[in-house]
């Protein structure tokens, strides 16, 4: 990080990066990043102690001493460790990349069941060893009976809680769907053999870590009020400690029934009839018609290039991709490298470049089965060359001045995992029920949490939503449409072959928290560790204040920034699951995000 004496950039005298020098400037512009970041972490003060009670950690040591885990084969990461061993059991057996993360989504289900699902629904990136670039949205669907005003009352005012806390909240399933598409396309074994790990952690339980029961406990008052919940999530009514097992037989049950019968299990058979009768129990509005009627897509990922490498990321219905390469585009000419990470000039033209891309993000993207997505123009060389003509080199824009920039548009619980096999192929998955454990409902016997994944559309346009985004009528409630998202499994390629798999949990910080992952490694030359364990940066158009992670910024360079305009509130970001191929040494780097101390990154 830099002090408020880094000097400024006029953005009109910029020369850009890709002018420079190549080789010699990397090595050199990386180096000089590196030494400046932990030099000026120096001057960082230690984190607060956690709700745990855990002792601080510095955040300069934190970055110093961070080291990934090497594997020279296979690797696995995620943000629970027995999910990361069982994808990683599956590559030693013979399995691909492909296999590996279905095995490992089914498992994070059991034991990760706050994120992971088969009651949500999500995104897959997929990059096969003969260089073919592939993306599947299994995205939830809004029921045919979903209405644009459905989440507000007779006045037109939305009703809190109507989209998340009940069962009009909730999307049709698409996770079982999507890894059954994905396996059958692109694995090699069979979904039995997959789905068997988490049949066996769901029916014998598995030991809880802290890490666990930081997770539970959130919502142990919401377990409370359902029975078949209670039952299931807290030990004879109190919340589970460190060391006690938890069992899930009902889920046991569910998932066997899905290896036996596959999609028609659960999306025409007991499962779906089970949901569909929980839903008209409970003032919903799911039918069996939704659940026969749901498919999974293969779509073209969102590409791009920066700084010689070609980024591989999520399309619409994902507005991740396209917001990620929006802000790839305009910051391009700027040299981080040269400015240092945390620096008052990396943090204000990323927070102005972050303000106009999420603008536009909310105005113009959605599912793309119903509206247009102008993805051409919100990636061209002119657009982003508009975009930043706007940044006054001294001043923070106000979001009150940015709209999107087309002109009028036409007609956190989440979790990430990455998983790369022998050969070379490489999976980035990120899916979701949307707020921590979904509706915090479980239909019937069915043992699984549902989703609340309707909060992601407009409930009425102008007024945020749950994750603080202020969207229009392109993202409104329609039959069978899918909610934009903001999921960005992403995959970097160097030289058409991986180089690093990344993505994160966080609503809509987990398009920040991805970038980020990305310029410490390219801009700042981090480890994959080092980059997935650094302050973040985040703004989203709407609350007009900049998110920063402790440590990110000096007294200093955060007094320069305020001074310009900017208001800042803390906040950790999401939870990075990612993986980095060395060039250097041709290893596998795992860093596992320790916002989720669950997780593991391991291989072989």
């Amino acid at each position: 990080m830099s002090d408020s004496n880094t000097p400024k950039l006029d953005a009109r005298r910029a020369t850009p990066a890709t002018a420079l020098p190549h080789r010699r400037w990397r090595r050199r512009a990386l180096l000089a990043a590196m030494l400046a970041a932990f030099s000026a972490l120096t001057c960082a003060q230690d984190v607060n102690p956690d709700a745990t009670g855990r002792e601080p950690v510095s955040t300069r040591a934190a970055l110093q001493n961070a080291k990934p885990v090497t594997a020279r084969h296979a690797m696995v990461v995620s943000a629970q460790h027995l999910a990361t061993m069982v994808g990683v059991d599956i590559l030693k057996q013979g399995g691909n990349a492909v296999d590996a993360a279905v095995a490992v989504g089914f498992a994070e289900a059991v034991v990760h069941p706050c994120c992971g699902n088969i009651g949500g629904g999500g995104f897959m990136t997929i990059h096969l060893r003969d260089g073919r670039n592939l993306f599947l949205n299994f995205r939830e669907k809004a029921p045919l009976k979903a209405t644009p005003t459905m989440f507000q009352d007779a006045d037109g005012n939305v009703v809190e809680g109507r989209s998340t806390d009940s069962y009009l909240g909730v999307g049709v399933p698409g996770t079982v769907m999507g890894f059954a598409t994905a396996l059958k396309a692109y694995g090699t074994m069979s979904l039995k053999q997959v789905i068997a790990p988490a049949i066996k952690l769901a029916s014998e339980g598995y030991v809880l870590k802290q890490g666990d029961v930081d997770s539970l406990d959130p919502r142990s008052e919401d377990f409370a009020r359902h029975a078949n919940v209670a039952a299931i999530f807290l030990n004879h009514g109190q919340p589970f400690a460190v060391g006690e097992r938890l069992v899930q037989k009902d889920l046991a049950h569910t998932l066997e029934l899905i290896a036996n019968g596959g999609t028609r299990a659960f999306y025409e058979g007991p499962i779906a009839r089970a949901v569909v009768k929980g839903s008209d129990a409970n003032g919903g509005i799911l039918s069996l018609r939704d659940f026969a009627g749901y498919t999974a897509q293969w779509e073209k990922p969102i590409t791009c290039e920066y700084r010689g490498y070609t980024v591989v990321s999520a399309p619409p219905p994902s507005s991740g991709g396209t917001t990620l390469c929006e802000i790839l585009q305009i910051i391009k000419p700027y040299p981080f490298a040269q400015w240092g990470y945390g620096s008052v000039n990396t943090v204000h033209y990323l927070v102005e470049a972050e303000r106009r891309a999420f603008a536009d993000r909310n105005t113009y993207l959605g599912d793309p089965a119903f509206v247009h997505n102008p993805i051409d123009k919100l990636l061209s060389a002119s657009h982003a060359a508009k975009l930043r003509a706007t940044i006054l080199p001294d001043k923070a824009t106000p979001s009150s001045e940015i709209t999107g920039s087309l002109g009028a548009p036409e007609g956190q619980h989440t979790t990430h995992y990455s998983v790369v096999d022998k050969d070379g192929n490489a999976v980035a998955v990120t899916y979701t029920v949307n707020f921590l454990f979904g509706n915090k409902q479980i239909a019937g016997d069915t043992g699984f949490f549902l989703n609340d994944e309707m909060d992601d559309f407009t409930s009425k346009p102008g007024v945020a939503n749950g994750a603080g985004l202020v969207q229009g009528v392109i993202n409104q409630v329609e039959p069978g449409k899918r909610p934009l998202s903001s999921m960005t499994p992403t995959i970097v390629l160097r030289g058409g072959k991986p180089f690093m798999l990344t993505g994160s949990p966080g609503s809509a910080t987990i398009i920040s928290s991805t970038l980020d992952s990305i310029l410490n490694v390219v801009d700042f030359g981090m480890n994959m560790q080092q980059a997935v364990n650094a302050p973040r940066v985040h703004q989203q158009w709407y609350p007009d204040v900049v998110y920063a992670g402790e440590g990110l910024l000096t007294p200093t360079s955060q007094q320069a920034l305020e001074a310009m305009g900017y208001k800042f509130q803390r906040f950790s970001g999401g939870a990075v699951e990612a993986i980095l191929v060395n060039p250097k040494t041709g290893l596998l780097e795992g860093a596992n995000d320790p916002r989720r101390p669950a997780g593991l990154a391991a291989g072989y």
